[in-house]
C-alpha cells in the first residue's frame, strides 16, 4: 500500500505564496471587470510585478526550487514595491483622496507595497530552507499553476483591450484598445 506524504515546508511555501498572487491577481481582475475598476499604468505595473514573483515561484514547483529562481522572484517584488511605493507616496498629501476604490480602507496599491514586503520576506525564508523536495506535480500544484498561467494570459488581453499598442490613459475610463479594434475592424 502505497503511503501519501505532506510536502516540506519549501514546498507548502512555494504553494501558499502562488496561491496568495492568484488570490490578489484575482481579485484585481474581478474588481477591474466586475466593478469597472480600470488599472492606472502603475496599477498594471504593479501586477507584473506579482507575474515575476508568480512565474518564479512556478519554475520552483515544476522544475525544482534553484536560487535562481528566487532572484527573479526577489527582482520581480523590489520592482513591485518601488512602483507600489511611488504610488503610495503620489497620494500621501493631507487631504488626497487617493485613486481608485479601497479595500478595509486601504488603497489597492498600499495592499500591493504590504504584499510585497510578505513576499519578499517570505521568499527569504523559503531561500533558507533545504529546498530538496520542492517540485511537485499534485493535484493542488496543477490546479494553481494552470490557474495562475489564465490569469495571466487573462491580464495580458484585458491590458491590450485596455492600452492598445500605445501607452496607457494616466485615469482610464474606457478600453482604448477595444474602440481601436472596433473602428478598425467593424466588430
Amino acid at each position: 500500500m502505497r503511503q501519501h506524504s505532506f510536502p516540506s515546508f519549501a514546498a507548502l511555501g512555494n504553494q501558499l505564496a502562488l496561491l496568495a498572487i492568484v488570490g490578489m491577481l484575482s481579485y484585481a481582475f474581478i474588481d477591474q471587470i466586475y466593478f469597472g475598476e480600470l488599472p492606472c499604468p502603475l496599477c498594471l505595473m504593479q501586477r507584473i510585478g506579482f507575474v515575476i514573483i508568480g512565474f518564479a515561484l512556478v519554475l520552483n514547483i515544476r522544475c525544482g526550487a534553484y536560487s535562481s529562481h528566487y532572484g527573479w522572484g526577489i527582482i520581480g517584488g523590489l520592482v513591485g514595491m518601488m512602483v507600489s511605493l511611488r504610488q503610495v507616496l503620489l497620494h500621501i498629501a493631507p487631504g488626497d483622496s487617493g485613486f481608485g476604490a479601497t479595500f478595509l480602507e486601504l488603497h489597492f496599491y498600499t495592499w500591493a507595497f504590504l504584499s510585497y514586503v510578505g513576499l519578499l520576506a517570505g521568499l527569504a525564508i523559503l531561500l533558507m530552507l533545504p529546498n530538496g523536495a520542492v517540485r511537485s506535480r499534485s493535484v493542488i500544484a496543477n490546479s494553481l499553476v494552470i490557474t495562475f498561467i489564465i490569469l495571466v494570459l487573462a491580464n495580458v488581453i484585458s491590458t491590450l483591450l485596455e492600452c492598445g499598442v500605445g501607452p496607457c490613459a494616466d485615469d482610464p475610463v474606457r478600453y482604448e484598445g477595444w474602440i481601436w479594434l472596433r473602428s478598425r475592424f467593424g466588430l
